[in-house]
């Protein structure tokens, strides 16, 4: 009924701002919109959440793999309000959305498939982990040795070249 997407498996598939493997897009999209509105809905029945609390939490459940954008949130929250699944109320100038009996029902009746879409959420975590420590690594590597240089541009530029050189090894794979 609904793709799921993953990041490590579809590299090809980009998240919706429009911008390809170098770009400054968010990532990769996990899954589509029709499956995100379980997990979206799933996460408000766990506790009433404002969109942004909802963003948060899921870049945290997947260990920060993937972190959703507003334009993709909040519609979705619209949607679910549309739908009766959530209602939301004033919290200062924010909404917090609220799960409805109706919203919990087809939770209920779609559970299977809810558990399947959180748990791909998380999966792979402990190799991305291992991935996400060697990029900060590098990052503070190529970010003391540019301070070290005392603005020595020939230094920089070999910093320059090493990372461009391995941004093409890894493309290469």
């Amino acid at each position: 009924m609904f793709r799921f997407l993953h990041p490590l498996r579809h590299p090809h598939i980009h998240g919706g701002h429009g911008h390809g493997p170098r770009g400054g897009g968010r990532g990769p999209k996990m899954f589509d919109a029709g499956a995100m509105r379980y997990v979206v809905l799933q996460l408000i029945a766990e506790k009433p959440r404002h969109g942004y609390e909802i963003i948060k939490e899921l870049e945290q459940r997947s260990g920060g793999g993937y972190s959703p954008s507003p334009g993709a949130i909040y519609p979705l929250l619209s949607m679910l309000l549309d739908m009766g699944h959530v209602v939301a109320s004033a919290d200062g100038n924010k909404k917090l959305h609220t799960i409805t009996p109706e919203g919990e029902a087809f939770l209920a009746e779609n559970r299977q498939f809810v558990d399947a879409i959180l748990a791909r959420l998380t999966e792979g975590d402990e190799h991305r982990e291992g991935l996400r420590t060697a990029m900060h690594e590098l990052k503070h590597a190529a970010i003391e040795q540019a301070r070290a240089s005392n603005h020595n541009p020939a230094r920089i530029e070999q910093i320059r070249a090493i990372l461009r050189q391995a941004a093409e090894d890894i493309n290469a794979l």
